[in-house]
C-alpha cells in the first residue's frame, strides 16, 4: 500500500501524469445562471460566451469521498490550489475533520499556488509516494516543493483578473491604454504583478530570463509550461527551455475552464523548480 494523492483540477494536471502517478483529482464547479456544472462538462468556447458564468470549489462532501476512496490506512494527502484564491482549502479541510482517523490518517497542504506550479508540487509528493514513503515523508516533500517552486505568466490583458479581484482596476487600464503585455507572478498565495513586457515575445523572453537567473546546473530541473487556450506559445516556452536544460520532468499544462474564466485566453506561462543534488 502507498500514500494516496488527492488534489482538485485547478492544477490542470494532464491525464497521462494523474494516470502514471495515481492521483484522484476532485473537478471544480462552474455556474452559468441557474445551472451548476463540474469542470469539463461543458466546451470551453461555450462557457467563455456566457456572461453569468461563476466558479467555486468541490465541496467538503466530494473531498470526503475521494480520501474515502483511496483511504488504504497508509493515509491520504490532499494538496488544493491557494487558499487564498478558492474556498477550496477550506472544503477539504473540513472533508478532512469528517473522515480523518476512520479508516487512516489524513492531511490537507495549501500548495499557495495553482496551475502549472500546483500541478509540480502534486507530482513531486506522487512520487515519493509511489517510492513508498510515509505520509509525514510524502507531505515534507510537498512543502519542499512549494518553497521553491516558482510561477510566472503573461496574458494579452488584465481584464479578466481585475474583474475577479485579483488584481486592481488601475492596472487593466494602463495595459489597455499602453498596449503592453502584462506579466505576473505567483508567489505566496498571490498574484504580484511584474514589470510588463512591451510586446508577447518579449514577455516569453522575460519570463526566459526569469528562469535562467535560478539556473542550478548541478541540481535537477521539474517544468512545466502552461497556457489558456494558447498552446503555441507554450510549446515554445518549453522548447527553449529545454534547448538549455535536460529536465527530470517536462510537461505542458493546458488551464481548465475554471482557470480561464479568471484569467482570459490567450495566457502563457513556466512552472518550475529545481531540485538540488544532496551533498
Amino acid at each position: 500500500m502507498t500514500v494516496a494523492i488527492v488534489t482538485d483540477s485547478a492544477a490542470a494536471l494532464p491525464p497521462d501524469l494523474v494516470a502514471r502517478f495515481h492521483v484522484t483529482v476532485v473537478p471544480m464547479w462552474l455556474t452559468l445562471g441557474d445551472e451548476s456544472i463540474h469542470e469539463g462538462e461543458r466546451p470551453l468556447s461555450e462557457i467563455l460566451g456566457d456572461a453569468r458564468v461563476s466558479t467555486s470549489g468541490p465541496t467538503p462532501g466530494e473531498f470526503a469521498l475521494a480520501i474515502e476512496r483511496r483511504q488504504t490506512g497508509d493515509g491520504v494527502l490532499v494538496l488544493t490550489i491557494a487558499a487564498s484564491m478558492s474556498g477550496t482549502h477550506e472544503a477539504a479541510v473540513l472533508a478532512a475533520r469528517e473522515v480523518d482517523g476512520a479508516r487512516g490518517p489524513v492531511r490537507v497542504v495549501d500548495t499557495l499556488t495553482a496551475a502549472g506550479a500546483e500541478a509540480l508540487v502534486v507530482l513531486a509528493a506522487a512520487a515519493k509516494a509511489q517510492a513508498g514513503a510515509s505520509l509525514d515523508e510524502v507531505e515534507a516533500e510537498a512543502r519542499r516543493v512549494i518553497d521553491r517552486v516558482q510561477l510566472v505568466a503573461t496574458v494579452p490583458s488584465l481584464d479578466h483578473l481585475v474583474r475577479s479581484g485579483r488584481v486592481p482596476g488601475i492596472a487593466g487600464w494602463a495595459g489597455r491604454r499602453l498596449g503592453i503585455n502584462p506579466l505576473f507572478e505567483f508567489r505566496g498565495g498571490k498574484v504580484h504583478r511584474l514589470r510588463p513586457a512591451l510586446g508577447h515575445d518579449a514577455a516569453l523572453e522575460r519570463m526566459l530570463g526569469r528562469f535562467r537567473r535560478t539556473r542550478d546546473d548541478s541540481g535537477k530541473l521539474h517544468v512545466t509550461a502552461l497556457h489558456a487556450l494558447a498552446p503555441d506559445g507554450a510549446r515554445l516556452l518549453l522548447d527553449r527551455v529545454e534547448a538549455e536544460v535536460t529536465p527530470e520532468t517536462a510537461f505542458i499544462g493546458e488551464f481548465g475552464s475554471v482557470m480561464v474564466v479568471h484569467t482570459g485566453p490567450g495566457l502563457v506561462g513556466l512552472a518550475w523548480w529545481w531540485d538540488p543534488t544532496p551533498d
